[in-house]
């Protein structure tokens, strides 16, 4: 038969293990934010990239569109 005090020492281990992951967990996910934020900085840099290289094309589409327009009233192809 299983003693008293060794059943109350082995929940209050058991307890304690439990403890022991709660408090290691808070870490964990600080630094798991932390890579979260990080991640969000290089993505909004990233952003900001694609979002000069569109206006970009659409700078030199406008330069095409206004070069197609001049060749086809060279060509006749339209009314000026």
């Amino acid at each position: 038969m299983v003693e008293p005090d060794n059943i109350v020492l082995e929940f209050l281990c058991r307890i304690d293990r439990r403890l022991e992951n709660v408090e290691q967990n808070p870490d964990n996910l600080i630094g798991r934010v932390g890579s979260l934020e990080d991640q969000f900085a290089v993505m909004k840099s990233d952003m900001a990239l694609v979002r000069g290289d569109l206006a970009r094309i659409e700078h030199r589409l406008d330069q095409m569109d206004k070069r197609v327009d001049r060749i086809e009233c060279r060509l006749d192809l339209i009314e000026a």
